[in-house]
């Protein structure tokens, strides 16, 4: 464990005027606080705190952090309160230890519903003091340089928490090394095998050409000095997991794979770093498509730099990047820069960034109700590099790679996006969906009445353009889903003899905790809720009453009289059909058609397999199968299909859409009918209908018997 002394000549290091008493009092505290208690690993518990301490030296960070980092765990882990911890240390170093905490506390992991709850109070903890998360990804670092203690189950958890969420976060702040070795780690849990196969082959390469990297370093050096420009230069093999994730992406071999060496130059001026970027393509051969120029155009988080990619000895293709010293600090420590210090003051850095903007410009589109959407949005804004367009009075737009003309519309305004009609790139008009590259001038044509298409949601990558059109196709989408819902009770409602009035569809929606009967309609219409449901909830006997009656026989022979069955899921047979069972320990028979593919995987237990057949006569109408239908999207289209099923005396007890565009609709109707007969006549009068596309009986292999 680093000794107090120690830890204080590590801040002394760039910040001599650092409050070493305050240090002091702090490393005491948290060692008495965690007496007594031991991590996995056998070792005393305080050796963490003081090793993420440490780390956060390493950024060159402010008191009130380190002294964070000591008591990061103090209130969650030992008997010490919030009250003690802001009397002994002043109210931010208390505020930072509870943020720190509270974050602690979220399971990141946990359903899709409860992580974007925990991903908007993640980010609510950071907008509030970005010191949080940066004493956060420090204790994460060390948990994981620190893992194999761990059990193996907790190990892959851990790992995948880190894969998913904080390595992204700490590449999206701009911490690209820390992104790094996070991803390193948890790569090494998740997948030892591919990261000590990558490890050999460096190895293997390294004996076969030499020591590449300092060949090439001292060959870049040479030719900054031919030129008269002082310069550093750095050369590494990249991480294995960044190797690897390339030879996934490009599904390339390893023998293949280019650029696995990369080089940086630190120069200083910036000037220098554009004389340095000339040395370089004058000597060796620039890659096309591999030049960006971050300098002119710096990342959101403040990263400036030029990338470039050339055939460097022997025709290997090596990155190169070139900035200033200035530069490198801001690339080195992301937004932390901001608090960093130097000779005991914090640096005026001119590159990095405000943390209150970029927190403000992360989160800002981050407050979607939605769960699915809000999660869409977190992902789509951790996860990307970054273009940037210009607008015809040169105005510079800065957008996600992979961005269309419709992003950079809805970037300028809602308005413009959902008035969009078409773009002109550079002069030359595009479709909308064209990617837009860096330094691209684009024009958006809009016309009055234009609407937002439903297929423009595959068009979009950006979280405000996605929840521009999703808010925009709900509003349209309204009126039309209220007049199909309209057609649904009033078939519902006819079924059991009723009429589906105001007063009735205001007390069924009362009852069902929505605000009114539009509501209810509009609910009815877009599949959110079955008609069946609203019709029990008003009349549950009558529902009851309406039912079917099963038949007295048990509708399959060749089972014993006390033999539980039960039809398949993935094939859904009906009488009629040619049926064998499969017998499941616990569970009785289970009933599949004669051809359902779920069959195979019994061929060599045959003595599971027993012989079974319908039994002749009428059966109920209670053998529930599903249709996958295509139908034009047309006002009351969908209630003369729900009316024409009626008609053949088949019930429709759920409903749900797979897909709506602005012509058609595709769903799936569970239809509860008497045999195959019975089947045949409904898809018969379905396929009649003009305004019915496609129709097939759906089969879904992957549902559980």
């Amino acid at each position: 464990m680093i000794d107090v002394e120690d830890l204080i000549a590590l801040v002394r290091n760039y910040n001599p005027r650092t409050n070493d008493a305050l240090i002091r009092r702090a490393y005491a505290y948290g060692r008495q606080m965690h007496e007594g208690q031991f991590r996995h690993s056998g070792e005393p518990y305080f050796t963490h705190p003081v090793a993420v301490a440490a780390i956060l030296t390493e950024q060159r960070l402010d008191d009130a952090t380190i002294v964070t980092a000591l008591l990061h765990d103090t209130i969650e882990d030992t008997k010490s309160t919030y009250t003690e911890v802001a009397r002994l240390f002043g109210e931010e170093i208390a505020e930072l230890v509870d943020g720190v905490t509270k974050l602690t506390n979220l399971e990141l992991t946990s359903t899709q519903s409860k992580q974007a709850e925990n991903f908007r109070k993640l980010f609510m903890a950071m907008s509030k003091d970005l010191r949080v998360i940066l004493v956060k990804l420090a204790d994460r670092l060390h948990n994981m340089r620190t893992i194999k203690s761990m059990k193996p189950e907790k190990q892959a958890q851990k790992a995948r928490e880190t894969m998913d969420i904080f390595a992204p976060l700490a590449g999206r702040m701009g911490m690209q090394w820390m992104r790094e070795e996070l991803e390193d780690l948890g790569f090494r849990v998740l997948n030892p095998e591919a990261r000590n196969s990558i490890i050999r082959r460096f190895i293997t390469l390294q004996r076969e050409t030499g020591d590449v990297v300092h060949k090439i370093s001292a060959d870049i050096l040479l030719e900054t000095e031919r030129a008269g420009i002082e310069a550093d230069v750095y050369g590494r093999a990249k991480k294995p997991y960044s190797v690897w994730r390339k030879m996934q992406e490009k599904d390339l071999a390893f023998s293949r794979l280019s650029d696995i060496y990369g080089f940086r130059v630190i120069c200083g001026s910036e000037a220098d770093c554009y004389r340095i970027l000339g040395v370089i393509h004058q000597r060796w051969r620039a890659v096309p498509g591999r030049f960006k120029d971050y300098i002119s155009q710096p990342k959101s988080n403040g990263y400036r730099s030029i990338h470039t990619t050339v055939s460097g000895r022997d025709g290997k293709r090596v990155e190169v990047q070139i900035r200033t010293r200035q530069m490198h600090e801001v690339a080195e420590a992301g937004v932390a820069a901001h608090w960093s210090y130097r000779e005991g003051v914090r640096v005026q850095n001119p590159f990095a960034v405000d943390p209150a903007k970029w927190i403000s410009g992360l989160t800002e589109r981050l407050d979607e109700d939605d769960h699915d959407e809000f999660m869409e949005n977190v992902k789509l804004e951790m996860y990307t590099d970054q273009v940037f367009c210009f607008t015809p009075k040169g105005d510079v737009i800065q957008l996600p790679r992979g961005a269309t003309p419709l992003d950079y519309a809805y970037a300028i305004h809602t308005r413009i996006g959902n008035s969009c009609v078409s773009a002109k790139i550079d002069g030359i008009r595009v479709p909308l969906w064209t990617r837009l590259k860096n330094g691209q001038s684009v024009e958006i044509i809009t016309a009055e009445g234009q609407r937002p298409q439903a297929s423009w949601i595959d068009i979009v990558t950006t979280g405000r353009a996605k929840a521009a059109i999703r808010r925009s196709l709900r509003e349209e989408d309204r009126g039309r889903f209220v007049k199909l819902g309209q057609e649904l009770a009033r078939a519902a409602f006819d079924h059991v003899g009723r009429k589906a009035t105001d007063k009735a569809l205001r007390t069924a929606a009362k009852m069902l905790g929505l605000s009114d009967e539009t509501e209810l309609l509009a609910q009815l219409g877009s599949a959110e809720l079955t008609a069946r449901r609203v019709v029990e909830t008003l009349y549950p006997e009558l529902a009851r009453s309406t039912a079917p009656e099963v038949d007295a026989q048990r509708p399959v022979v060749g089972l014993p009289a006390d033999q539980s069955f039960r039809r398949a899921q993935c094939c859904q047979p009906v009488p009629g059909e040619r049926i064998v069972g499969i017998t499941y320990r616990g569970q009785g028979v289970v009933i599949h058609a004669i051809d359902c593919r779920a069959l195979e995987e019994f061929e060599e237990q045959p003595a599971r397999w027993v012989d079974l057949h319908w039994h002749a006569g009428r059966h109920a109408a209670k053998h529930t199968i599903t249709l996958d239908l295509t139908i034009s999207n047309d006002a009351g289209v969908l209630g003369r299909i729900c009316t024409l099923i009626g008609e053949q005396k088949a019930n429709i007890s759920d409903l749900r859409f797979t897909d709506r565009k602005p012509d058609y609709y595709r769903l799936l109707a569970d239809v509860d009918l008497r045999d195959v007969e019975h089947l045949h006549m409904v898809m018969t009068a379905l396929e009649a209908e003009t305004d019915v596309a496609q129709i097939a009986r759906h089969r879904d292999m992957t549902r559980k018997p």
